[in-house]
């Protein structure tokens, strides 16, 4: 990895902040593309002490695993699993048997809408494939920055960087935005996430499974192997109360809701906890700064969206700051960062409002609207173009697409 701890690199035409999958996806597609006629930075404490793999996994919707295939990244991943189906049940967590509503099939043109990859291996490539592209690694933290007229100042634990225009992919917590003074929307759920790997006896055969519980939704997620992902969401008191059980007694918890299905199952990893939240920027840029991911936007895991909303991100604005720089233009101009704002903050705001309302809908026991929504359920099923709507627009393909997500170069 190239890595310039003695911060020689005083300057660099894009600096982003965040080494995560989408930072390093937005600094490779750049990088790439422009090679020696850009210089781009990518700064993170964490460069040179990456984290004990976490055991974290996503889907990646068809837009973006293209988009990664034409950066070279996809052909690196040797755990990716495709995702051929999807059901949707609704039910109780005592009901003996688990009604399928909904179900979502591999498209008739035979390629997977989705695969399952395991965070870690993702980040990991990425960092190789920047590494060779030249993209320059300073494991510094932001820890202030101040916008000039055609320039950004980065104040990096006491040195200094200075960039045309600066990317926040920082997460969630974001400092940057707070330093930019921008403002968010936010709601906190009272549900945690638990994630956790399974080993089961019997294969998955790539299908996926969400089933609606009372208390939220439980969702299966194949990955290479007899194994699986679980995202399982609870209220806060219960998820504390799971995670304070013995071994013995989780795994009875973890078999009510995964059920004997596949085999016996056990515990590949130590469950995780996150708290579950809607997070959504009212603004996308600055002056000469921009939001990305998760600095951007979260929302609720009901649909397995967040990772390509970022992914998303880093397809539109890779394609306006390469389209400026061809011609020899500003890429923190204020026009190419409003561009970006425009083009990306409604998707992430009715990705949002979507997931919080599945939420909303599924997570209550009203015999009335549980009639109400699994009559619902069981019309979309019975409606073949309804549900390739559902697909495409979460696989990136509604609307304005920018050319990675269509496997096209910039």
């Amino acid at each position: 990895m190239h890595s310039t701890e003695s911060l020689n690199l005083t300057r660099s035409d894009i600096a982003i902040a965040g080494g995560g999958i989408a930072g390093l996806t937005l600094a490779l597609a750049i990088r790439s593309t422009l090679k020696r006629g850009v210089r781009v930075a990518v700064i993170d404490p964490g460069l040179n002490h990456r984290p004990p793999p976490g055991g974290r996994a996503s889907a990646i919707a068809a837009g973006p695993q293209q988009m990664l295939e034409t950066l070279g990244v996809w052909p690196e991943l040797k755990e990716a699993q495709p995702v051929v189906q999807m059901v949707c049940t609704d039910s109780r967590l005592h009901d003996p048997i688990r009604p399928v509503f909904l179900t979502f099939d591999q498209p008739k043109s035979g390629a997977p809408f989705a695969h399952m990859v395991l965070n870690d291996e993702v980040q990991a490539v990425l960092l190789q494939r920047c590494s060779d592209e030249g993209v320059e690694f300073i494991p510094h933290r932001v820890k202030h920055f101040s916008t000039q007229a055609d320039a950004v100042t980065l104040d990096l634990d006491g040195a200094h960087h200075e960039t045309r225009v600066l990317i926040a992919a920082d997460g969630a917590q974001s400092r940057l935005r707070d330093i930019a003074r921008i403002q968010v929307t936010r709601h906190t759920y009272d549900q945690t996430g638990i994630v956790a790997t399974i080993a089961h006896e019997r294969p998955h055969e790539g299908r996926a499974e969400e089933h609606f519980l009372k208390d939220g939704p439980f969702a299966i997620l194949p990955l290479t192997g007899n194994r699986s992902s679980i995202v399982w969401s609870d209220t806060r008191a219960h998820v504390k109360a799971m995670l304070a059980l013995d071994a013995e007694d989780f795994q009875a918890e973890l078999e009510r809701r995964f059920t004997l299905k596949l085999g016996d199952i056990r515990l590949l990893d130590r469950p995780k906890a996150f708290d579950l939240n809607l997070l959504l920027a009212r603004r996308y840029c600055a002056p000469r700064f921009a939001l990305l991911g998760d600095a951007a936007h979260v929302i609720h895991p009901i649909a397995g969206q967040g990772l390509n909303l970022g992914l998303k991100d880093v397809a539109c604005l890779a394609e306006l700051i390469v389209t400026q720089m061809r011609l020899g233009l500003d890429p923190g101009s204020t026009d190419v960062l409003n561009a970006y704002e425009q083009a990306r903050r409604f998707d992430a705001v009715s990705m949002g409002a979507a997931c919080d309302a599945i939420y909303r809908l599924f997570s209550n026991d009203l015999l009335p609207l549980r009639l109400l929504r699994d009559l619902g359920l069981g019309l979309v099923d019975k409606m073949p173009p309804l549900k390739t709507m559902f697909i495409r627009e979460a696989s990136g393909f509604m609307g304005t697409i920018p050319r990675l997500l269509r496997g096209e170069r910039l």
